[in-house]
């Protein structure tokens, strides 16, 4: 099977199977992150953990509260953040999502407002005590994210890094040779190298589930469907709904992180629902395909070794006269 490079910013980002060279395939399928309703509870991390058979990396907490995975790696390929703040719970501005209080006549908790987070509702009325700052966690599941514009396509010289009929990127283990070419590619730090084998490995977004029509692991075990599993189409309107749900409610930090075509790298596979700035997560604010200038560099290469080569037939044919 031939396969063949991601395409440039340039090519058409809403096709990345398609510009791959798959005539009829699958519409491309994706991850939506709620982060908004992710309670840390870990369940994707061992999910992906047992239905692929990815080798234990230890409990050490790393001094980072409850997160022992600490980020993702080779043997981490679902790895949950736990970001502490010292903000209002549930959101950024006060007074928003935060959890009654009996400040109403004879102990009755205040009027609220549902913001469909499990736990937290927004008080008609806070002043006093209700109006300082609290502590809150920020928790997010982080995924590779099966760029549209993969530069790890684009550096792989065996071919073991394809895109598949789903438009999603996978390694195949039998075939990388290690030269790690793709690690310092990956504007994202996602794929890493095992120490004891020398390969590169990260999420398959389950590959073989998706194969037989079943949702990844991962979304599987979520149970509050803060991983969300299907077309990517179809997921990105559902967040712009749920985008448009919390900014109603007062969340005016929420945004999407990974769902614009236009971006860096031509939009995620895995996008997400962040209630503060990537970098609390984590994640780079404004990433961008690594390899988006190699087409301008082998032009420039390729001159300068015209040029190069014209100056020495020059110089031999001057000297044979």
């Amino acid at each position: 099977m031939t396969i063949e490079r991601s395409g440039t910013p340039e090519t058409d980002e809403s096709d990345p199977a398609g510009d791959t060279g798959y005539g009829a395939h699958p519409p491309r399928m994706g991850f939506f992150t709620d982060t908004s309703v992710c309670i840390g509870c870990k369940a994707c991390e061992v999910a992906c953990k047992e239905w692929n058979a990815i080798p234990e990396d230890g409990v050490d907490l790393l001094g980072m509260s409850y997160d022992n995975s600490g980020g993702l790696g080779a043997n981490t390929w679902r790895h949950v953040s736990f970001v502490e703040q010292r903000m209002p719970l549930g959101e950024q501005e006060t007074g928003v999502a935060r959890p009654p209080s009996p400040d109403g006549p004879a102990g009755t908790p205040a009027p609220t407002v549902d913001l469909g987070m499990p736990g937290f509702e927004r008080p008609g009325d806070l002043t006093g005590e209700a109006e300082r700052g609290e502590f809150r966690w920020l928790m997010s599941s982080d995924v590779c994210k099966h760029c549209t514009h993969a530069a790890c396509l684009d550096v792989c010289p065996t071919g073991a890094l394809f895109r598949t009929e789903y438009g999603t990127v996978v390694v195949q283990e039998d075939i990388c040779n290690g030269c790690g070419y793709c690690v310092p590619a990956c504007p994202y730090g996602v794929i890493d190298k095992r120490e004891d084998d020398g390969r590169v490995w990260k999420c398959t977004l389950c590959y073989d589930r998706i194969g037989d029509g079943v949702e990844p692991a991962c979304a599987k075990a979520c149970p509050t469907d803060s991983i969300q599993y299907g077309e990517l189409d179809e997921l990105r309107e559902r967040a712009d709904r749920r985008l448009s749900q919390l900014h109603d409610a007062g969340v005016g930090t929420a945004r999407l992180y990974g769902a614009d075509p236009g971006d860096g790298v031509g939009g995620n596979g895995a996008f997400f629902l962040l209630l503060d700035e990537p970098e609390v997560y984590g994640l780079p604010p404004d990433p961008v395909v690594t390899t988006r200038e190699l087409p301008d560099m082998w032009k420039h290469a390729g001159v300068a070794a015209f040029t190069l080569l014209a100056g020495l037939a020059a110089t031999f044919v001057g000297r044979r006269r």
